[in-house]
């Protein structure tokens, strides 16, 4: 392949010759360092930031609203079908692509575009995608000062709450818009579980149902009698909308007598999307719930 040698294409020539980071997300010895990102979800976003690489990203899912910088940026569309040829157009040095069932990676190499592909998932892979996007983006120490940073935080909530009796939860994330029906619950093999257990939690539900997110009924969520419920399950599309979907979940649970965490005052509802990206953040969902299930706070 021939090419004139400016300087701008050197350096895409030179991140193409190693023709990228499938599935390791780590550099070899000759790629240059990737300048412009993009992200295809909100997860890999946060982390980008977290690390400090938010002046380098140049595009972002649809759906990414953290941190407020992102706003402005080009949007790509979602993790399960962004868009090739939007993230052409950026002319980016490498794209962070989760696994899962979707052909992004392989319409990207196809148009010679660098990709890294990012775990997802579990509690576990929060940390190794952490290392991952820093080792592709060249700042290795960056993501393990970073998880340290994390985990330094879990032990503290872990030990404060070490001696409590752990409070049984259930956490819903979905739900029919503006009631209580075709409840969507968190399952054991979610990292919410994995997260709740660090703050003194407990999931209400049996262990033999093994669905990641099973659906219930109201009738099972009064016979499990959660000491606790989380309820992540209206998302506005924007502050004001999801303060009033907020408000109008907390009057729906108010009226269910006959369920214990709702008589006692503790349903907590949130539209933090905290909670439903499995990112850098997750250390301060931990010490929310830790502070739902036993009064404690942390600075």
């Amino acid at each position: 392949m021939r090419f004139t040698a400016n300087r701008n294409e050197i350096h895409r020539w030179a991140t193409l010759v190693a023709l990228v980071v499938v599935a390791s997300g780590s550099l070899t010895a000759r790629q240059a360092i990737p300048m412009r990102l993009v992200s295809t979800s909100p997860s890999i976003t946060e982390t980008l930031f977290a690390l400090g690489l938010g002046d380098r990203v140049v595009g972002v899912s649809s759906y990414c609203r953290f941190p407020p910088e992102v706003a402005t940026l080009p949007k790509v569309g979602a993790f399960l079908s962004p868009d090739a040829e939007v993230i052409a157009r950026l002319k980016p040095d490498l794209v962070f692509v989760h696994t899962g069932p979707n052909t992004a990676a392989a319409q990207l190499t196809a148009l010679r575009i660098p990709t890294a592909v990012i775990d997802r998932g579990s509690l576990p892979t929060i940390f190794s995608t952490i290392r991952q996007i820093g080792s592709a983006a060249g700042v290795p120490d960056r993501a393990d000062a970073l998880i340290a940073t994390i985990n330094a935080r879990l032990d503290r909530v872990k030990t404060t709450v070490a001696a409590r009796a752990p409070r049984t939860v259930l956490i819903i994330v979905g739900r029919q818009t503006g009631t209580l029906s075709d409840i969507i619950a968190v399952g054991h093999s979610s990292y919410l579980t994995e997260v709740a257990a660090i703050a003194g939690g407990r999931n209400a539900l049996p262990v033999s149902v093994k669905q990641e997110y099973p659906r219930i009924s109201m009738e099972t969520v009064i016979s499990l009698s959660p000491d606790v419920i989380i309820d992540i399950g209206e998302m506005g599309e924007s502050p004001s909308d999801s303060d009033r979907r907020r408000q109008i979940t907390e009057s729906l649970w108010k009226r269910q007598t006959l369920v214990k965490a709702a008589r006692e005052g503790r349903v907590f509802v949130t539209t933090d999307e905290a909670f439903t990206v499995p990112g850098p953040r997750i250390v301060n969902v931990a010490e929310t719930m830790a502070g739902w299930f036993h009064g404690v706070r942390f600075p």
